[in-house]
């Protein structure tokens, strides 16, 4: 499968219309000889249009220089990715395009939406050294849907090897010729008209609470291919998204169907699960092997070990992300923060419960001096910092300094907790090393880690307790 980003504007014209002169525009100082193209297009969607709901598009197409197996995808105001994959017999869509859109349509099949046969010509707009800045095309399209038949034209100005400039003077001059900014964002869009109207949206106001779990949701969407890819952060930014999902699940349990909700929490704690098997070693191996060039072979024991577990990990997520599970999960994502959502008047009274007992926690910890009670304490933060997110904006600065504060605080304890781990990751290692002592020269330098950040933690967990920064909470 071959990837492009193609950067273009669409424009209505009326028919007939004529190419103005572009001479000077932002470069252009000629037109190439003009290529007419018959293209044929059959595109795919599920019977709800979930694609094209999501400004997605995918379609088989004949004719052209780029005949073939066409999804296009959201990269930019003005630009889309575009993933082409060869032509094949008959309306099977490719598995590889399959996997593109699988968080999108889950178990639906792809079937014939629109069919647009399109007649093409198209004319390079080129500089004094013959190079091509651009393509007009003018397009007279023919659509089929089962609402029957359209016909219309369209101009499209996609960029080559020009610049944001170009597409400025062109459409400037496009324009006073007549043309117009196309309302739709695409052919198929404009093909499929009511269809694809938007349904009503609810007049109701949406609390913080739901807000905050709808864009957990669109999060962990959004990373979902980055995470097949095996993008580090991507992997990162999902696991915090199912775990802020999940702390809000129980925080704010009047905000959400209690019985839903139950079981999208233990289904959200299988999924960070399977994330943090990849992340928890690609963490622990920039910590670790960060102070081991003196030694080798501890080095090589070390990356050998979380190498392995990492590439278990990403084994296991690929097999978990294409399960029938993990489709389950995203639908049960949907139903339940896409509903009307139950009263919960409380739910400010909640995250300042939610601080309260994670400052007890964190006060009983540093008086039994247990890494156990340290790492507990900063799970509650944790918890406690989600839920304090969801108010901070309407709290103005004191909201987002303390927000600030209390992250400071969760770093210098999951420092703490990663030093616990480290030498507990040390200890195991070294059970198979032939000479254990670099094992333990690094071991002791992690005992260190411990030690400082336990000093650290006496001014953070201070100033996040500010009363100035906590008052809006109640």
């Amino acid at each position: 499968m071959e990837t492009a980003t193609e950067t273009e504007r669409k424009y209505n014209v009326p028919s007939g219309f004529a190419l103005p002169s572009f001479d000077g525009a932002a470069g252009v100082r000629e037109l190439g000889d003009a290529e007419t193209h018959e293209l044929d297009a059959t595109y795919f969607d599920t019977d709800d249009l979930r694609l094209a709901r999501n400004k997605r598009t995918l379609r088989r197409r004949t004719g052209g220089e780029d005949a073939g197996w066409h999804l296009k995808t959201p990269a930019g105001a003005s630009s889309r990715t575009e993933h082409r994959m060869p032509l094949t017999d008959g309306d099977d869509v490719p598995a590889e395009l399959v996997a593109e859109v699988r968080t999108i349509v889950r178990t639906r099949p792809l079937l014939p939406v629109a069919r647009l046969r399109t007649h093409r010509v198209e004319t390079p707009l080129r500089d004094g050294d013959g190079r091509t800045l651009a393509l007009v095309a003018q397009d007279r399209v023919g659509a089929e849907t089962d609402a029957g038949e359209q016909h219309w034209e369209e101009l499209e100005v996609e960029l080559v090897d020009g610049g944001p400039d170009v597409l400025d003077a062109v459409e400037g001059l496009l324009r006073a010729a007549g043309a117009t900014p196309a309302a739709g964002p695409s052919k198929l869009a404009r093909a499929l008209g009511d269809r694809l109207a938007a349904a009503p949206r609810r007049r109701r106001k949406i609390n913080p609470v739901l807000r905050y779990a709808r864009e957990q949701r669109e999060t962990v969407e959004e990373q979902d291919p980055g995470v097949r890819a095996g993008d580090a952060e991507s992997v990162h930014k999902m696991r915090v998204a199912t775990r802020r999902l999940r702390s809000s699940l129980k925080t704010f349990k009047a905000s959400f169907e209690p019985q839903r909700s139950a079981a999208l929490s233990d289904e959200l704690k299988w999924l960070a699960t399977c994330l943090g098997d990849v992340r928890d070693g690609q963490v622990l191996s920039q910590k670790l092997l960060a102070g081991t060039n003196d030694f080798p072979e501890v080095t090589a024991g070390i990356r050998a070990h979380l190498d392995a577990q990492v590439e278990r990990g990403r084994a296991a997520l690929t097999e978990a992300l294409d399960s029938d599970r993990y489709l389950a999960l995203l639908d049960a994502m949907d139903a339940l923060v896409d509903d009307p959502e139950p009263d919960d008047a409380g739910a400010l009274s909640r995250a300042r419960k939610a601080l309260r007992k994670a400052d007890r926690l964190l006060d009983e910890a540093m008086a039994g001096g247990a890494d156990a009670e340290l790492h507990e304490a900063r799970k509650s933060y944790k918890r406690a910092r989600y839920a304090v997110e969801i108010f901070a904006p309407s709290a103005g600065k004191p909201g987002k300094r303390l927000v600030k504060r209390l992250t400071a605080l969760q770093d210098v304890l999951g420092a703490h907790q990663d030093s616990v781990v480290a030498q507990e990751v040390l200890r195991e290692v070294s059970r198979a090393a032939p000479d254990a002592f670099g094992y333990g020269v690094l071991w002791a330098r992690q005992e260190r880690v411990g030690e400082q950040t336990r000093a650290e933690l006496p001014p953070v967990i201070a100033a996040s307790r500010s009363t100035s920064l906590r008052s809006w909470l109640g």
